[in-house]
Parts: structure tokens; sequence; C-alpha cells
């Protein structure tokens, strides 16, 4: 029997494709699902660890009487320090802490 693909316009002979190959390539497919979700977390976790050392790398900065440090100084360096975090760990390789977190994990998932 031969189906159509709608996507392509190509001939697709469904005879090859089994009950076994179908879930071999469902359980593929859930698998790469699984592995963005896994990077995913593992950029999360990164970007929180960035942000806990932004914000203590800041709190070593000594306070200066040119700038007032208000709440919403404040408020603004901590959104800032985020979203820096947040960028950082979804770059290329960030700090490189998501890339092992997921090569690990990986093997265990």
């Amino acid at each position: 029997m031969s189906i159509i693909d709608t996507s392509t316009n190509m001939l697709i002979n469904t005879d090859q494709y089994k009950d076994t190959k179908i879930k071999q390539i469902a359980e593929n497919a859930n698998n790469k699902k699984d592995d963005k979700e896994l990077l995913k977390a593992c950029q999360e976790f990164e970007a929180i660890f960035t942000h806990m050392l932004l914000k203590a790398m800041r709190s070593t900065v000594p306070e200066s009487e040119l700038i007032e440090k208000t709440t919403a100084t404040e408020i603004f360096e901590d959104m800032y320090d985020q979203e820096l975090a947040t960028t950082l760990s979804k770059g290329q390789n960030g700090l490189g802490i998501a890339q092992m977190l997921y090569n690990q994990m990986k093997r265990y998932i």
C-alpha cells in the first residue's frame, strides 16, 4: 500500500513500516523531545547558578555616593543580572555547566 505525504508531495510505500519500526521511530522522537527538555532544564540551572554568581560579585563592589542606592536601583540591578545570566546560559556554550550536566544526566535518562 502507498500513501502521499502532503508535506513533501511524495509517494510513501507503507509496506516498509511495521509495528516495531513505527514504535522505534516514536520512541526516538520521544527521546529527542526528552533530550530537548533535559537540555533546557540544564540551561535553566546554569542560569540560576550564574545569577547567584553575579549577585555575589555585585555585593563585593563598594557602594558609591555618586549614585544613590534605592530600592528601584536594587530591583533594576537584580533584573539585569537575571537577564544577563539567562542570556549567558543560552549562548553557544555559556559557562559550559549546562552542557556538562546534560552529558552526565543523559546517560541515566
